[in-house]
């Protein structure tokens, strides 16, 4: 019996709204953002405060950021679409100390996982291998070419204004969850 095919799914950006942040942004900085701002992925380049400033800042409000995250539209249904058919492996740059906030989101927005890994870092290379994934689908552009280049894998890259610099072949941009899910069952098709 074949594996089922395993998937890499970043969570924040890629699984939430990328605007999750914004609101918390805006109030705590007195600005009014909106994503069409935020072109690089280094939010002190729009938010201008010092990185030491905005970091110290973030450490303190991430569990509440991760908690009030919004689910990016078309998400929840299309990852319940996939897991009956695919491994649902969450890969994420939050650190581990927020594993118990991840999880209890995902219960309370009925998001099914087989494992969620929370590795304190973007660089998912590593944890790709490990696990083995087939696909990847990521919303930071580093990230989205440097798994395809390293693993070999196709990497699904959500369009936002922050990652639109050039991707190679292997990399596909998306323009939501619906594109995300034609394109698998595309891909689907020709790997059988």
């Amino acid at each position: 019996m074949n594996k089922p095919l395993r998937f890499g799914i970043d969570i924040d950006g890629t699984v939430t709204d990328p605007n999750s942040m914004l609101p918390h942004i805006n109030k705590a900085f007195g600005l009014s953002l909106k994503l069409e701002d935020v072109t690089q992925y280094d939010l002190t380049k729009a938010v201008k405060v010092r990185p030491d400033e905005f970091n110290q800042w973030f450490v303190k409000k991430e569990p509440e950021i991760y908690q009030s995250s919004p689910l990016a539209v078309g998400a929840q249904e299309v990852l319940n679409e996939w897991k009956e058919r695919f491994e649902l492996y969450f890969i994420s740059a939050r650190s581990s100390h927020l594993l118990d906030v991840t999880r209890q989101w995902f219960n309370e927005k009925d998001l099914y996982y087989h494992h969620i890994e929370l590795i304190g870092s973007h660089d998912k290379i590593g944890a790709a291998q490990k696990y083995d994934v087939d696909l990847f689908l990521e919303d930071k552009h580093d990230n989205a070419v440097n798994i395809h280049l390293e693993c070999g894998i196709p990497v699904l890259l959500f369009d936002t204004p922050y990652n639109q610099d050039p991707i190679p072949t292997g990399v596909i941009r998306v323009k939501s969850w619906d594109e995300a899910n034609q394109w698998v069952q595309e891909w689907i098709q020709i790997k059988s």
